[in-house]
């Protein structure tokens, strides 16, 4: 059976530093990655690279058996990413800023209510983002990866900015989207435990 998602051989330099090479990964419907290691040892640059948004030195990442050079917007709209700056405009309430995204791409702003309150952001729905604590914006870009309609969740330091409550949450929310046949691919020098199967990849 072909790996929906994999990389193959991969090698990136970071001047005259090598921060991987060699690395290979191959993930099916419910599996997750897990990158770990010290800060600046290129957790961030991998995902990145994961995602399509810079090129490795050498070797590929195959989506659904094809390159995603040669498939890049079939493979983006399969895909939502997490990263350490949300992308939310400041002048908007969350609510402004969720159905911004979803002109943008297909998502399910049906569901809205039920993960606004699930994420406990119902009480600041009408507050402009930019007065949203670091943490409470997280959990609104959280709410935006459940909304989309994205197999492949990239994730980059998950739960920076969150309490032991709010970290539980992401986990559970991982495992629940892993669990419905999603992938994710999460970057994080904290320890995880997610209900699903993981392979891990230690950068030094």
């Amino acid at each position: 059976m072909t790996e929906l998602l994999s990389g193959n051989d991969l090698c990136l330099l970071r001047g005259d530093r090598c921060l991987f090479q060699r690395l290979n990964f191959a993930l099916n419907c419910g599996e997750l990655l897990f990158v770990e290691g010290v800060n600046g040892s290129g957790k961030t640059s991998l995902l990145r690279g994961i995602a399509g948004l810079l090129d490795f030195e050498s070797g590929y990442i195959t989506w659904d058996g094809q390159k995603i050079l040669d498939a890049y917007q079939g493979f983006r709209s399969d895909l939502v990413w997490l990263s350490h700056r949300v992308g939310f405009k400041g002048e908007l309430n969350l609510l402004e800023n969720l159905q911004f995204e979803s002109a943008l791409r297909s998502c399910s702003m049906e569901k809205t209510a039920a993960v606004i309150e699930r994420l406990s952001l119902a009480p600041l729905t009408s507050l402009p983002f930019r007065y949203l604590s670091a943490g409470q914006q997280r959990r609104v870009a959280l709410a935006r990866m459940l909304l989309a309609n994205a197999r492949l969740w990239i994730m980059d330091e998950p739960f920076t900015y969150l309490d032991k409550a709010g970290q539980a949450l992401v986990a559970e929310l991982i495992s629940e989207h892993l669990a419905g046949g999603g992938l994710c691919v999460a970057a994080s020098h904290q320890a995880v435990d997610i209900a699903a199967p993981t392979q891990r990849v230690t950068l030094q």
